[in-house]
C-alpha cells in the first residue's frame, strides 16, 4: 500500500487497517513456523506496511 493512500484515509480507517496488518502477521508467522508458507518475503513487506501506517497515525 503506498503512502498516498494511507494519508487520505482517516484515523479510524488507519487503526482498523493496522489490526488487520498485525493480524495477518501473526497469521503468517504461525503458518511459517509450521512450514506452510515459503514466501519470506510476505512477512518482510507486511512489518513495512505496519511501519508506514504507524508513522501516518503518529503524525496524525
Amino acid at each position: 500500500m503506498e503512502t498516498k493512500e494511507l494519508r487520505q484515509k482517516s484515523k479510524d480507517e488507519l487503526q482498523k487497517l493496522l489490526d488487520e496488518k498485525k493480524g495477518s502477521l501473526d497469521k503468517f508467522r504461525f503458518d511459517f513456523s509450521f512450514g506452510k508458507n515459503k514466501n519470506v518475503k510476505h512477512g518482510s513487506i507486511l512489518k513495512k506496511d505496519i511501519a508506514r501506517i504507524l508513522t501516518i497515525l503518529n503524525e496524525k
